[in-house]
């Protein structure tokens, strides 16, 4: 069995285009949304809510928390981690010193479970612990066995996971069911208050897919029913969600725009004003330009490399008459993206 981890996008320019959709992509891990009431984090895995209590595995990633000086983790970070951050706001606690389970806390466990395969999980555990160690108890220890079940819950969810399959394949029914038991996994190893916290954004996303499935299916449905029916679908959404999805659309729009217009920069930047505001409009067609001149000097650059690589130079010399005309081409910031694109072509 596998220890399932979340992947993370890479990002290129335009920098506002990416950015709206890295902020679409990375809603399955929940940002909090409000304050949550002052509650206190069970230190037991609850009882399921359909009253089964949940099959351990034989070997529970639990059984590391607790062990970190058998696993010393590197003083330097992943090379995934490096020059990143670690998420804020998780170490809240209540007027007792309770923990107070947040959408933070559970960020800040994937921050670094996302560099499993870098480092071992024991190794993570061990920096999870020693970030969790700022804690005064009796929020630390509860902290720490809200990671246990956490961990243990991904375990399980992996594994459920896999015996549906392919999730593209399932019917808006067979959907339901798969979100169904991942929901009552997730209250089985969590108590209900933290697991609520945690997948709140997720189990929102879940359930829009399903009624669009649906709405998609329901050929009794006319194209203005079914539009209308996806609004109000799109109305339950959390209100970050619901932006997220106004703003994606809007960039959608844009590039259906960009190429409609490809030949009328005039009409194109009334679109943008119009779309956007003024400011960002000018700001995107500032990227265009910027973006076009890339283009041009990148190919430029690649028809001289291409050149290089067959004029018999080899090794060191290679390289140096490589970074050379990179120097010719492109800025000194633009040469270490260019140098970057080279390494993976």
């Amino acid at each position: 069995m596998t220890f399932k981890t979340l992947a993370r996008p890479l990002i290129f320019i335009p920098l506002i285009i990416a950015a709206v959709a890295v902020f679409w992509l990375l809603s399955g891990g929940p940002a909090s949304e409000s304050p949550q009431a002052p509650v206190s984090v069970a230190v037991k895995p609850a009882t399921p809510d359909r009253g089964a209590k949940p099959v351990a595995p034989v070997e529970q990633p639990s059984m590391l928390v607790g062990k970190v000086n058998e696993a010393a983790p590197p003083r330097r970070l992943p090379k995934s981690l490096s020059g990143t951050s670690v998420p804020a706001g998780w170490a809240k606690v209540d007027s007792s010193g309770a923990l107070i389970p947040t959408a933070e806390l559970r960020q800040m466990f994937e921050y670094y479970l996302s560099a499993l395969g870098e480092e071992s999980l024991q190794q993570l555990v061990a920096r999870i612990e020693s970030t969790l160690s700022i804690l005064e108890e009796p929020a630390r220890s509860q902290a720490l066995e809200t990671l246990g079940a956490y961990l243990d819950y991904k375990l399980a969810v992996s594994d459920l996971e896999s015996a549906f399959g392919d999730s593209t394949r399932l019917s808006p029914i067979e959907m339901q069911q798969r979100m169904e038991e991942i929901q009552a996994l997730r209250r089985s190893w969590l108590d209900s208050e933290t697991a609520d916290v945690f997948f709140a954004q997720e189990e929102a996303v879940d359930r829009f897919q399903i009624e669009k499935l649906r709405i998609a299916g329901n050929d009794t449905l006319s194209k203005q029913q079914k539009q209308e029916a996806l609004a109000r679908a799109e109305a339950a959404l959390p209100e970050p969600l619901r932006a997220a999805r106004k703003e994606t659309r809007r960039f959608a729009d844009y590039e259906q725009a960009r190429r409609e217009m490809a030949d009328n920069p005039e009409a194109l930047q009334a679109w943008r004003e119009q779309a956007f505001g003024t400011d960002t409009a000018k700001r995107l067609a500032e990227l265009e330009r910027e973006q076009q001149a890339w283009d041009q000097r990148w190919q430029a650059y690649s028809q001289d490399r291409k050149k290089l690589m067959m004029s018999g130079l080899a090794g060191p010399e290679l390289e140096a008459a490589i970074g050379h005309l990179r120097g010719q081409h492109f800025s000194e910031t633009e040469q270490v993206r260019a140098k970057a694109l080279d390494s993976i072509r």
